[in-house]
């Protein structure tokens, strides 16, 4: 039986308005992280490395939020089971950006029981999408993609930059030529449109009416052992929620929609 606040309509509506804000708002995004690289260079140039060492972590954070977007926008037409415990759990983090994904959360929360939009919270339910979790993780970027941002922004804008070298000795074999890749354009670098934006790897040529099309996702580094996301670290508050990964719950599902509506017998006065 469906919860008593469900309404279909209602969700109907507001899953097509998270469609349409996700598009917009991965669109102004990536249009800001091509002016901040830009920033960054010259940042470089007048050899605040520091300065620009902590602005790239912010890129890569939006990046990484770009990309989250792009995932929740796919999970909201693909496979019932991790669509739903996946946007349950994504709508306190982005409810911010995304006003409306609450109102789905809560929608599809009717719908499944309260009990259930709990165990997607924490993903007790073990359903939710490990890479949007990966992407919306706050722990800071790990410090090799830092000093890859600030190789490939000077580069690309040639403005002089030294990487850190502890840094970069300390990477895995590999991750050097594999974590990053701007894709910068020679129009770029002479201060024209170019590439550049959301993702912070291969990114969009700009169009002649100055719109951006969306950002190719980020390739997955290829190290020499299969990469595995970080087990946590035990629970941790995060806006009044518990945050972790914890056993799942292979036995807790949303219920199947029926293909076909119930019948329902007439009543006499």
């Amino acid at each position: 039986m469906l919860g008593s606040g469900f309404k279909a309509e209602r969700l109907r509506v507001n899953l097509r308005l998270v469609i349409n804000r996700l598009k917009l708002l991965e669109k102004k995004k990536t249009e800001l992280a091509q002016k901040a690289r830009k920033e960054i260079a010259d940042y470089l140039a007048a050899g605040k490395d520091e300065r620009a060492r902590i602005r790239v972590e912010h890129i890569i954070r939006e990046d990484y939020l770009v990309e989250a977007m792009e995932i929740l926008e796919l999970e909201l037409d693909s496979g019932l089971a991790e669509s739903v415990s996946t946007l349950i759990w994504a709508a306190p983090r982005l409810q911010s950006e995304v006003a409306e994904l609450k109102i789905v959360a809560d929608q599809l929360c009717a719908k499944y029981s309260k009990e259930y939009g709990k165990l997607c919270r924490t993903n007790q339910i073990g359903t939710v999408n490990d890479r949007l979790m990966h992407k919306l993780s706050v722990e800071a970027p790990p410090k090799i993609l830092v000093e890859r941002y600030l190789i490939e922004i000077a580069k690309n804008y040639n403005v002089p930059y030294e990487p850190d070298s502890v840094v970069m000795a300390e990477a895995p074999p590999g991750v050097e030529t594999d974590l990053i890749d701007v894709g910068f354009t020679d129009d770029v670098k002479k201060g024209g449109p170019g590439r550049g934006g959301g993702g912070g790897f291969t990114a969009p040529v700009g169009v002649p009416d100055g719109t951006l099309p969306m950002p190719m996702p980020m390739p997955m580094p290829s190290p020499s052992t299969p990469f595995s996301y970080p087990l946590p670290k035990g629970p941790s508050d995060f806006n009044g929620l518990p945050v972790g990964t914890y056993q799942a719950f292979p036995s807790i599902h949303p219920p199947q929609i029926p293909a076909t509506p119930p019948s329902y017998e007439s009543v006499s006065a």
